[in-house]
């Protein structure tokens, strides 16, 4: 059976919901977009456009969640990388959004580049249980950045691309975009190989231009994550308890907009919830109470019947090592055994403002090794082998049984890519290599090697075109 993992008992569970339906109605949403202000009115909340909040009944809730996708697939750019929701298992999510990096020749800490994005989204489109990748980040002034981000990111991953949009000005090119790639307006909606991350301003607010992007957007049928990130004590009620119903609310308040424009628009039920280095003021990533508020959210989308997308995999480590690992181990394995359908985080470094190759690596095989633990014990018949012990009888050993051999080319045994498990000699005698060594050498293995799945030339030069009239239409 599966290994698993509950955070909220289903009473529990029942409490966030009601306290999140208390809070939209007695205190409502701040929404800066007046057509979002009138949607919500068209259907029945309570708004004062003069201050901008609407007070949303529970009856507009239970409608959208009648009307929201309980599944759904995020197309990849190559289909054999679709992402089914909901999942089987945990996939991953690159987050690809580290202003620095370690340089990969020197270590030195340093901004990152358009190139060292590029190279994340190669390491990363070869991982195991790579399944969606955020856009390249590279901070520019200018309203068509984001333009360029996205179509980019196609030209050098073949996996589903999530990002978000600014502006309903950006919403044209990237369709017209989509539909170089895809060939069709028609296939645009069908694959769905573009999706939008949502991040409500905790809190309980909504950003105005991206809230009129995102209702434009959904008029092409590209599913939207809704990702709150109220951080607990800060931006957030200081306790576990009151902040994720905070951010449950906010997604609450997200769900019920989109429904109401258009009703059975895709969406993806998430969570970035942090807590508040008490010393500093900081956002915290890596903490457990981080862990607790992300895998409670995962368990309201569960609760709800809508795919999930939570954030994991994090560390407040500035360096390679034990705490990054200790840290990104504790954010991944109870995800995973809760059965979180994405966890958004691999690669990050000190609270995902740095991003390094070398850790997306080692991020893949934290991410394996969560999976064979979720996996669980088989006890199918098939799996008794009482005639094996029969055989070899007291005082024996099992290494010349059949099963045996079988056993060690199996699912069931993992063989870790990176963990080293030779002796103290060995081990000695090749340099004594960590992890990080291991990750290094598969970065140069993976970069030394030509792209799988480029784009065509043709397309490509599609998309540089629509970049170039983007440039000169957008300019601010």
């Amino acid at each position: 059976m599966l290994t698993q993992a509950q955070f909220l008992s289903s009473e529990e569970q029942q409490v966030i919901h009601d306290e999140s339906i208390r809070i939209l109605e007695e205190v409502g949403a701040l929404f800066h977009s007046k057509k979002a202000l009138g949607i919500l009115a068209k259907n029945g909340a309570k708004v004062d456009h003069e201050s901008g909040i609407a007070r949303i009944p529970a009856e507009l809730v239970d409608q959208a969640l009648q009307t929201a996708p309980k599944s759904f697939v995020c197309g990849a750019r190559a289909p054999e990388k679709d992402f089914a929701l909901p999942s089987t298992y945990s996939g991953y999510v690159l987050d690809n959004g580290g202003i620095f990096t370690r340089d990969f020749k020197t270590g030195e800490r340093r901004n990152a580049t358009e190139q060292d994005h590029y190279d994340f989204l190669r390491v990363f489109d070869e991982m195991k249980l790579a399944s969606m990748v955020w856009g390249t980040s590279v901070q520019k002034p200018k309203l068509y950045n984001t333009i360029r981000t996205i179509l980019t990111s196609y030209m050098h991953s073949s996996l589903h691309i999530q990002d978000e949009l600014g502006h309903p000005a950006e919403v044209p090119y990237i369709i017209e975009g989509l539909e170089a790639i895809l060939g069709s307006a028609d296939a645009v909606k069908e694959r769905k190989i573009f999706s939008v991350v949502y991040c409500t301003l905790a809190p309980l607010a909504h950003e105005g231009h991206m809230c009129d992007a995102y209702l434009d957007l959904i008029e092409y049928e590209q599913p939207i994550c809704l990702f709150p990130m109220p951080c607990a004590g800060s931006t957030g009620p200081a306790s576990l308890y009151s902040n994720i119903a905070l951010g449950n609310a906010e997604a609450l308040s997200s769900l019920v907009l989109f429904q109401m424009a258009r009703p059975g628009c895709p969406l993806i039920f998430g969570d970035a919830s942090g807590s508040t280095e008490f010393y500093t003021g900081g956002f915290l990533e890596g903490s457990p109470e981080m862990l607790l508020q992300a895998a409670a959210r995962g368990e309201m989308a569960r609760f709800y019947g809508l795919p999930n997308e939570q954030a994991g995999c994090l560390t407040d480590a500035k360096e390679h090592g034990p705490q990054a690992i200790l840290e990104k181990m504790a954010t991944t394995l109870p995800l995973v055994m809760n059965g979180v359908d994405l966890v958004q985080g691999p690669g990050a470094l000190e609270t995902s403002n740095m991003m390094t190759l070398e850790q997306i690596v080692v991020d893949d095989e934290i991410a394996c090794i969560c999976k064979r633990i979720r996996d669980g014990i088989d006890m199918s018949a098939a799996k008794n082998y009482f005639d094996d012990i029969k055989e070899v009888k007291p005082g024996g050993n099992f290494l010349m049984q059949m099963n045996t051999a079988k056993a060690c080319r199996s699912a069931e045994f993992m063989a870790p890519a990176l963990c080293d498990r030779s002796s103290y000699e060995k081990w000695d005698e090749i340099g004594r290599p960590d992890m990080y060594d291991k990750a290094k050498e598969r970065v140069e293995e993976i970069l030394a090697s030509p792209q799988k799945d480029p784009l065509p030339d043709e397309v490509i030069g599609k998309l540089e075109d629509i970049m170039r009239r983007a440039d000169e239409a957008l300019k601010e």
